[in-house]
């Protein structure tokens, strides 16, 4: 049996713990306030605390330190109602073991519990770290809660960190966030797309260059180096982050030896990567893994992310979001996840003129990119490509060699390599990944169709 000291100051949440601890054979002590509760620690010596974060006169976190004094050794675990990132990175910072949010299921709180009594070293940490500066992360969701405990747990604890999740999810917010509320965040925050940068600098790029010229490691010295789209690297980039990763060594130049610098790496990769990571190389970048939700999977973020967007891209007063309008955002699938969203608000924002924001004023919805759309599209193909084979017919028919089929192949290809081209903003390497082609190959092929300008 061990003794739990429970702190909240809603009487309902006080007896359900206590009834389902003494259930689970543990002696409970109940306190409304943080001064009964270090009376309490006077007369009882509790093994975990239960700690909620508003409570009348003195907040939860601020009385840890407090707390870990009386109940020396003793896991404090926050609860609160009102989750969100700066509570998840001061609750950590102050010492918490972990962090619940109400409406709890309290099977999890006994897990909780358990782990805490098995593991009393716990978490502790520094209760006079100085605040973390805001980061533009928003959201309440179910989902959010776990993503903002574990950028305050990656935070706090100096080892490389794989974010994960679908275009558009957040990932680059989230490397921002663990910079921002690290020891590191006077340092440089230096990031890079392995996807902009050409195949065959990317090593030197990263690393160094023969001519001496320092890579982006070595400007991210004492910082944090955010690897973006890790999953874009060959086999032999692979390797040389693994290298780097386990020795910290940049190249030194002709003249001089490879140089340790001190740098925290962040990589991020899509929830399917392009390609596969090295098992070294995801076994040392998973030693903290982030898998940010699709907006799909934090639903109820969307209007608290809709009122942030409209509220930042406002020029003047933020922009009241009708009733319709939020319904309108709530029934649409935002395949593109937090991105899309935030651009069909700032369209609606642009077209509202500064009033109200209304259904009309939003773009028009994705096109489809399920099955659906792509057979009424492939019907689309079928008829303009007979239409095109009559009159191909007619116009060539007579010739000796009327070559059709070529001539068809090389009309489609020309017309999807521009269009792959637009859809990446010209970028080369990313419209041969949409192709699933190779740069080389991609560049001859705009070379041979008169694409290569």
């Amino acid at each position: 049996m061990s003794q739990i000291l429970v702190v909240d100051d809603e009487p309902a949440i006080g007896w359900s713990l206590r009834g389902l601890l003494d259930d689970e054979g543990h002696d409970v002590e109940l306190a409304a306030t943080v001064d009964e509760a270090l009376g309490v620690c006077r007369r009882f010596t509790p093994e975990t605390v239960l700690l909620d974060v508003r409570l009348p006169g003195r907040d939860g976190i601020s009385a840890i330190p407090d707390l870990q004094v009386a109940a020396p050794g003793a896991p404090v675990i926050v609860m609160t109602a009102f989750g969100d990132l700066d509570t998840a990175v001061r609750a950590v910072r102050a010492g918490a073991f972990d962090y619940l949010v109400k409406p709890f299921d309290l099977e999890h709180v006994a897990a909780v519990v358990g782990r805490a009594l098995a593991e009393r070293a716990g978490l502790a940490r520094a209760a006079d770290a100085p605040p973390a500066p805001s980061v533009a992360l928003v959201g309440r969701s179910t989902a959010m809660q776990d993503v903002y405990k574990k950028i305050a747990l990656a935070a706090a604890a100096d080892v490389p960190v794989l974010v994960t999740g679908a275009a558009g999810t957040g990932k680059g917010l989230v490397a921002r966030a663990i910079h921002a509320a690290s020891p590191r965040r006077d340092g440089a925050f230096v990031t890079t797309s392995l996807a902009a940068l050409a195949p065959t600098a990317l090593e030197g790029e990263l690393f160094g260059r023969l001519d001496g010229g320092p890579g982006l490691a070595e400007r991210a010295d004492g910082g944090t180096l955010v690897i973006e789209q890790v999953d874009e690297a060959s086999a032999a980039v692979q390797a040389r982050l693994l290298q780097f990763l386990d020795h910290g060594e940049v190249f030194g130049g002709p003249a001089g030896r490879d140089r340790r610098v001190d740098v925290r790496v962040i990589a991020t990769a899509e929830s399917a990567p392009t390609r596969p990571i090295q098992r070294e190389l995801a076994d040392r970048l998973g030693a903290f893994t982030i898998a940010m939700p699709s907006l799909a999977q934090r639903r109820d973020d969307i209007e608290p992310l809709a009122r942030a967007f409209a509220a930042a891209s406002a020029r003047g007063s933020t922009p009241v979001l009708s009733p319709d309008f939020l319904q309108a955002l709530a029934r649409r699938d935002w395949p593109g996840n937090v991105r899309e969203l935030r651009s069909a608000v700032e369209h609606a924002a642009v077209v509202a003129h500064g009033g109200t924001l209304r259904p009309e004023h939003l773009p028009a919805p994705a096109e489809r990119h399920g099955r659906d759309g792509l057979e009424d599209a492939a019907g689309g193909v079928g008829a303009a490509v007979k239409e095109w084979a009559a009159a191909a017919r007619a116009a060539f028919g007579g010739l000796p060699e009327p070559d059709l089929h070529h001539r068809a192949l090389k009309l489609v290809e020309a017309t999807l390599l521009r269009e792959a081209l637009a859809h990446a903003g010209g970028n080369r390497t990313a419209t041969a990944k949409l192709l699933g082609l190779d740069r080389a190959t991609l560049r001859t092929k705009l070379r041979s169709l008169g694409l290569d300008d």
